[in-house]
C-alpha cells in the first residue's frame, strides 16, 4: 500500500475549495450598507476603540483648531517616551530590554535594588525542563520557528502543575518564565532545523550565561563560537525594546486580550498570539524588506544612480517587479504617516553596524530609498495620510548584519513582544469580566429544509 500524501491537493480538494468560495463570498456592498468597520477600523483607516489601557501609547496626531491633524508619530511605555527611555539607557552605556520588561509588567521604572531582584529571578528561569529540548524541541523540527515555538509553549503546559490557575500571582510566573525561555525555545528551534533539515554536520545547543543580558544570550546561544561585539549586542538589545509593545489594538496584542477573555490558560492565549504574529501581515514584515531590497540590489545596475532607482520602484509599485504586490515593503504604517519612532531610533545606531560589518554602500541605498519611496507613492497613488519608514524598514538589515538567519526574524520579534503580551494578558485578567465578542450580522437568506432525494 502506498504512502499516503497529507500534503498533496487532488483534484477533490480542488472542487470542495471552489464550492465554499462561491458559497462564502458576500457583497462587499453590504458591508457598506451595514457600515461595518471591517478589520475593526472606520472609513478613515482609524481603529474602533475597543477597550482601555495603561501599558503603552501611540501618538501620531495632534488636534489644531479642532482637526487631528498627523505629527511626527510618538511611542509610550507606561506614559514614558521611548526615545527618552533609550537615550538614558544609552547614556548609562548599559543594556535595557530587561528594565523594559519590568516597566511594562510592573507600571513603573525599577529603583536599583528592584531591579537587581528582579534580573536575578529572570535568569534563575533560563531553564528548561529536563530532556525538553531532546524530547520537544529535537523532535519533528520545523521549517517554520514560529510552529515550532508554539508547539513548545503548549507543550510546556504539560510540565506545570497549576497551568489553568489563572490568578496573578500564578500568571505573573508563567509570564516570566515564558519571556526567559523565548530565546532558549526560538534558537534551539532554529538549530534543530538548521542540523536535520540542512544536513549540517554540527547542532550547537549553548546554555544560557545567567550573567549575560537576553541580546547577549541570544548572539552567545546562536553562534557556534559563542562570540560577538558590545556594539552587536547592544543594537540587538534596543531592537527588543523597540518591538516590545505596541498598544492593544495591533493584531497579535488584541488576540492575547481576545484569548484571555475567554478564562483559558497562559499557555494558549501565548500560543494564539504567536499564531497571528507568524501571518505576514504583522510580524514577517521585515523578511519582506529585505527580499525586496536583494531584488532591487540584483536588477539596479548603480546603486548611486536614483534615477534608475526610482524607475526600478515604479516597477514594483506597478507590480511590474519583485512580487508583484504593487507594495514598497516597509514604507508606510497603519497608524503612523508623518514618522515612526521606532523607525528612527533604529536608525540612527545602524550606521555603526553597517561601519564595522562593510556594509556602508548598503545603508547609503537604504537611505536613498528611505527618501525616494514616499515621493513616488504620493505622486502615483491617491493617500489620505503621509507615508514614511516603518520599524521593519531596518530591522532586517540589522539582523542580516547580526548574522541572524532569516528564519529567527519573526521569533525574535516574538522574544520581543512577549512582554507586551503577558502585561495585556494581566491588564485584561485584572481589569475585564466579560468575554470579547463583537457582534457579526447574518446576510445568508432563510431557506427550509429539503430531504435529500429532493436535493
Amino acid at each position: 500500500m502506498s504512502k499516503k500524501n497529507y500534503s498533496e491537493i487532488t483534484p477533490e480538494i480542488m472542487k470542495l475549495s471552489e464550492v465554499c468560495r462561491i458559497s462564502n463570498g458576500i457583497d462587499p456592498e453590504l458591508y457598506k450598507k451595514y457600515k461595518v468597520n471591517r478589520g475593526l477600523r472606520d472609513l478613515n483607516g482609524n481603529g474602533v476603540l475597543t477597550g482601555l489601557t495603561e501599558i503603552s501609547e501611540i501618538n501620531s496626531k495632534e488636534i489644531v483648531e479642532g482637526i487631528a491633524v498627523p505629527c511626527a508619530g510618538e511611542l509610550f511605555y507606561r506614559g514614558y517616551n521611548v526615545k527618552e527611555l533609550i537615550a538614558g539607557i544609552v547614556s548609562e552605556q548599559r543594556f535595557g530590554f530587561e528594565e523594559t520588561i519590568y516597566l511594562l509588567l510592573m507600571g513603573n521604572l525599577p529603583t536599583k535594588k528592584d531591579f537587581d531582584s528582579f534580573y536575578e529571578l529572570l535568569s534563575g528561569y533560563r531553564t528548561l525542563p529536563n530532556s525538553f529540548t531532546r524530547d520537544v524541541i529535537m523532535k519533528a523540527p520545523s521549517s517554520d520557528i514560529m510552529n515550532s515555538l508554539a508547539r513548545s509553549v503548549l507543550t510546556l503546559y504539560s510540565y506545570d502543575q497549576n497551568a489553568d490557575d489563572t490568578s496573578l500571582p500564578n500568571v505573573m510566573r508563567q509570564s516570566l518564565q515564558l519571556i526567559s525561555m523565548f530565546p532558549m525555545l526560538s534558537i534551539y528551534g532554529y538549530q534543530a532545523y538548521d542540523y536535520y533539515r540542512n544536513k549540517n554536520g554540527s547542532l550547537f545547543i549553548h546554555d544560557p550565561d545567567p550573567e549575560l543580558s537576553t541580546a547577549e544570550n541570544i548572539l552567545m546561544m546562536l553562534r557556534p563560537d559563542r562570540k560577538y561585539s558590545r556594539n552587536e549586542a547592544r543594537i540587538l538589545d534596543l531592537a527588543l525594546i523597540l518591538h516590545a509593545e505596541h498598544g492593544g489594538g495591533n493584531n497579535s496584542t488584541f488576540t492575547t486580550h481576545v484569548v484571555s477573555s475567554s478564562g483559558t490558560d497562559t499557555y494558549s492565549a501565548i500560543a494564539a498570539a504567536l499564531g497571528s504574529l507568524k501571518g505576514p501581515k504583522h510580524g514577517g514584515a521585515n523578511i519582506k524588506v529585505r527580499h525586496m531590497f536583494k531584488d532591487i540590489e540584483e536588477h539596479v545596475s548603480d546603486w548611486k544612480d536614483e534615477d534608475e532607482i526610482t524607475a526600478y520602484l515604479t516597477k514594483i509599485l506597478n507590480k511590474e517587479a519583485f512580487d508583484k504586490s504593487g507594495l514598497i515593503y516597509g514604507i508606510g504604517h497603519a497608524v503612523y504617516s508623518v514618522s515612526d519612532p521606532r523607525s528612527e531610533v533604529i536608525k540612527g545606531f545602524v550606521p555603526s553596524l553597517a561601519k564595522e560589518k562593510g556594509r556602508e554602500d548598503e545603508l547609503e541605498l537604504y537611505n536613498t530609498i528611505e527618501r525616494l519611496a514616499p515621493q513616488i507613492i504620493s505622486g502615483s497613488r491617491t493617500i489620505y495620510k503621509g507615508v514614511s519608514a516603518n520599524v521593519d524598514f531596518y530591522s532586517g538589515f540589522v539582523y542580516e548584519m547580526l548574522g541572524i538567519p532569516e528564519e529567527l526574524y519573526t521569533p525574535l520579534f516574538a522574544i520581543s513582544r512577549i512582554t507586551g503580551w503577558c502585561a495585556h494578558r494581566m491588564e485584561e485578567l485584572i481589569n475585564g469580566n466579560k468575554i470579547i465578542r463583537p457582534a457579526y450580522k447574518s446576510v445568508a437568506k432563510r431557506r427550509t429544509y429539503t430531504s435529500m432525494e429532493q436535493r
